[in-house]
């Protein structure tokens, strides 16, 4: 049985990239339904489908998994030939609680800096909250990419979960133009050059509706 995955915007929805992005770059077949952040029926058909009335929601038959981290958990388990997680048990779980600290933090920058990938590259000025922010998700980073990094490009050498789980920082840093490390800058660049991603970005670019709460610019949308 194919696995669906509803999602929302992909211009916005960095809940819905994170298993969007994971499953794509690691092999796992899916379908993909988008509902429309605004869309007039947004509630009535995601609450049809979650518990939580929120996207993302993975259907694996009888199976319904919401919340990104979950998702990834499942996938983790359905799909253990994958590498959704490191095969290290060491780093393994330095990476779960990486993504655990992703899913559960970081509210000052999140707060102020939404995902939005059709904004030009513009920087902004962020309350010190926002870059104490910022400081420990790229120290994070650097102690990643340092003990477990040495095999490939990404936090853990080769793409896996928590990848998935930054990607959409990762955006946030470049589209704000925010100042960070080398070894955080270069991470910045492998995120967006993933084929995964691209893929996502250039549907991103695709999309027309703008929402008031994503917009750091608004009433002006600016785009790319």
């Amino acid at each position: 049985m194919v696995l669906r995955l509803i999602i929302g915007n992909k211009n916005y929805s960095s809940w819905s990239l994170r298993p969007w992005l994971a499953m794509t770059a690691l092999g796992i077949p899916f379908e993909e339904e988008l509902v429309p952040l605004d869309a007039p029926d947004f509630k009535e058909r995601i609450w049809a489908r979650s518990p939580a009335g929120k996207v993302p929601v993975l259907i694996d038959g009888e199976a319904v998994v919401w919340e990104s981290s979950a998702i990834l958990e499942h996938l983790a388990e359905r799909f253990p030939e994958k590498g959704v997680w490191p095969s290290d048990p060491v780093a393994r779980a330095y990476a779960r609680s990486l993504a655990t600290e992703m899913h559960n933090g970081f509210g000052a920058l999140r707060s102020v800096a939404p995902m939005n990938l059709w904004r030009p590259v513009e920087a902004r000025s962020f309350p010190e909250e926002a870059l104490q922010d910022v400081r420990r998700i790229t120290r994070r980073w650097g102690e990643a990419r340092a003990r477990f990094g040495g095999g490939g490009d990404f936090l853990f050498g080769a793409f896996c979960a928590a990848d998935a789980m930054y990607a959409p920082v990762a955006t946030r840093l470049r589209t704000y133009a925010i100042e960070v490390d080398p070894v955080a800058a270069a991470y910045v660049e492998a995120v967006h050059a993933h084929p995964a991603f691209v893929a996502w970005k250039e549907a991103a670019l695709q999309e027309t509706g703008a929402l008031a709460e994503d917009e750091v610019d608004w009433p002006v949308v600016k785009r790319v």
